[in-house]
């Protein structure tokens, strides 16, 4: 429920901003893109902390650039079905998986 009022709200950011065309954001995927990844696949916790330290990050004083989220996932019991593919989850480390957009599928 919480999540689904934040993900709204961010539509509506991301909707208003792009109409205004205010400002750009330093890195790829944006700050907004990036909040609403983090958001749809992590805990919220630490979702919102990884946020706010990103756009502490999105200033001059940082070099911006490309930096996807990473996120900790535990993949058990994988069932091999034909499904709809919104992220790919590229291995790093241990648990540990960066998440890409396939924004073909959508």
């Amino acid at each position: 429920m919480i999540r689904m009022a934040i993900l709204k709200l961010l539509q509506i950011y991301q909707k208003v901003f792009t109409l205004l065309s205010y400002g750009s954001c330093r890195y790829y995927p944006t700050c907004s893109e990036y909040a609403k990844w983090r958001i749809e696949k992590d805990n919220l916790f630490t979702a919102f902390i990884a946020v706010i330290l990103r756009i502490l990050r999105c200033n001059q004083l940082f070099p911006g650039g490309i930096e996807y989220p990473v996120i900790k996932k535990e993949l058990k019991d994988v069932k091999y079905k034909k499904i709809d593919v919104h992220y790919w989850l590229i291995p790093k480390g241990r648990s540990k998986f960066i998440l890409i957009k396939n924004f073909k599928g959508n």
